[in-house]
């Protein structure tokens, strides 16, 4: 027997965006173009050049990240020590310019395998294209966190980025007093919780 009301329809699924639908085949493109690549150069100049080449690369890059690393452990220990020194927040002007997220990304493309990966970390040891990557990279993200709508992830970036002048941030909820919950009509005495 029909009711007359309609079969409960599915849930619309959201669209996947162009990030998610080409990166896997980008990925795979660009394994192909490596392999591929890397057999040409050894036709041409022998197995055991491109074993020299790779092994180089692995080894450049381990000296990248590691110099990376302790660039950024002394601009931390710098930064903590004047903090003390000053008792509170080292103020904007003062605060040290990064740089070494991009230094261990090329350490990471240098180490990966493959000659595409080590032309891209090559490029990325250059300062200039190193500060210009990360400009673009900066403007883009302050972009899209002013563009976030309320109840996204970069809502929530945005939020945690909101500070005061002296630098604290201020992170609560407002609860108004005046604001308390109704009772309800069969809210009389209680026993007590034993434990």
């Amino acid at each position: 027997m029909t009711t007359g009301t309609p079969p409960p329809s599915r849930p619309a699924t959201p669209r996947r965006s162009r990030v998610r639908t080409f990166l896997p085949l980008g990925i795979a493109a660009w394994l192909v173009l490596e392999i591929w690549l890397l057999t040409v150069v050894a036709g041409a100049a022998g197995g055991f050049t491109v074993f020299l080449l790779l092994l180089a690369g692995i080894v450049l890059g381990a000296v990248v990240i590691k110099r990376a690393g302790r660039r950024a452990f002394k601009n931390l220990s710098e930064t903590l020590q004047q903090q003390q020194q000053q008792g509170g927040a080292v103020p904007a002007g003062e605060q040290r310019a990064g740089g070494n997220g991009l230094l261990m990304l090329a350490g990471l493309f240098l180490m990966i395998p493959g000659l595409i990966s080590d032309a891209l970390g090559l490029l990325l040891l250059v300062p200039p294209v190193r500060t210009a990557l990360s400009r673009y990279t900066e403007r883009t993200i302050e972009r899209k966190m002013q563009s976030a709508t309320p109840g996204t992830l970069g809502d929530a970036f945005q939020q945690a980025r909101m500070h005061r002048p002296d630098g604290t941030v201020i992170q609560g909820e407002v609860i108004k007093d005046d604001e308390r919950p109704a009772q309800r009509p069969d809210a009389g005495p209680r026993p007590p919780i034993t434990p």
